[in-house]
């Protein structure tokens, strides 16, 4: 991987210098480098989480990384647009279809939905689960500030912080999940769930595709240690695909492969704002 290396370590110009090898073992991650706002404290907390970061949009940094973050503020229209202009949704879809874990942050949790409805216009998502993003029917919004969550049994990204409250910057959510498995042998989504007006989805955990709604890089200890937790459950992707990257030419391959699914108290504010 290749690229401009920062104060904090990140690498975000792709025409720069070799960054120096990480220790062995060490899991590499590309945080997808398409306009998304200010992403240095995500970079600096998948540091601090044991990563090997790089801040990139090429196909060979965004396909060949043990793990894949995207991280998400704004419009999800918008966030669309950004994407699509780095052909970003085709390359996280060749990820998801070829079992590379990808980790979306808040709006980067959103677009993985069908689709998105801000200010009376609905745009179309990834399609990777079924939803709708919608505002929170809240007396307040946006939802800014820490809540709790309510996390299935069995998951791994919140193991140790089940508990613990975490930080959300956002006016709209997933208020329903209907996922049917059409595969007995695949393991269901695990969805985690919080509250601010009515349920939303905070997290979804689904084989090699997570997401969260809320930000764990802001949200002290307990979202570092689900960093830690998910930057650990690379170490495996990082032995089995070492010696078989998938190279920058396949990243031109049919679109097609990208279709395949995996199985599957906040501070006051008045009106809806774009989530962050």
């Amino acid at each position: 991987m290749t690229g401009k290396v920062l104060r904090d370590g990140a690498i975000i110009d792709p025409s720069a210098t070799v960054k120096p090898p990480s220790p062995e073992g060490k899991p590499t991650v590309t945080v997808l480098d398409y306009g998304s706002g200010n992403v240095r404290s995500a970079v600096r907390a998948l540091e601090r989480a044991g990563a090997e970061v790089i801040l990139s949009s090429k196909p060979e940094d965004v396909l060949n990384a043990d793990g894949l973050v995207v991280p998400g503020v704004g419009a999800f229209e918008t966030v669309m647009r950004e994407l699509k202009a780095v052909d970003g949704i085709r390359m996280i879809g060749r990820r998801v279809a070829g079992g590379r874990p990808v980790l979306g942050i808040c709006v980067g949790l959103q677009v993985l939905f069908e689709a998105g409805v801000e200010h009376g216009t609905e745009a179309e998502g990834m399609g990777e689960w079924p939803g709708k993003v919608e505002l929170l029917p809240a007396d307040v919004v946006p939802h800014m500030g820490w809540n709790t969550v309510k996390v299935p049994e069995g998951s791994k990204l919140f193991e140790g912080v089940e508990n613990d409250r975490f930080y959300f910057v956002h006016s709209y959510g997933v208020q329903s999940w209907d996922f049917d498995v059409i595969q007995p042998r695949m393991a269901p989504p695990l969805v985690t769930w919080s509250e601010h007006g009515a349920p939303f989805i905070a997290a979804v955990e689904n084989g090699p595709l997570c997401a969260t709604q809320f930000h764990p890089e802001k949200s002290g200890d307990a979202g570092g240690r689900l960093l830690r937790n998910w930057v650990n459950s690379l170490h495996t992707s990082h032995h089995r695909t070492a010696a078989g990257p998938i190279q920058g030419d396949s990243a031109r391959e049919d679109s097609a492969q990208a279709d395949t699914k995996p199985a599957g108290t906040q501070a006051a504010g008045s009106t809806p704002a774009a989530d962050a």
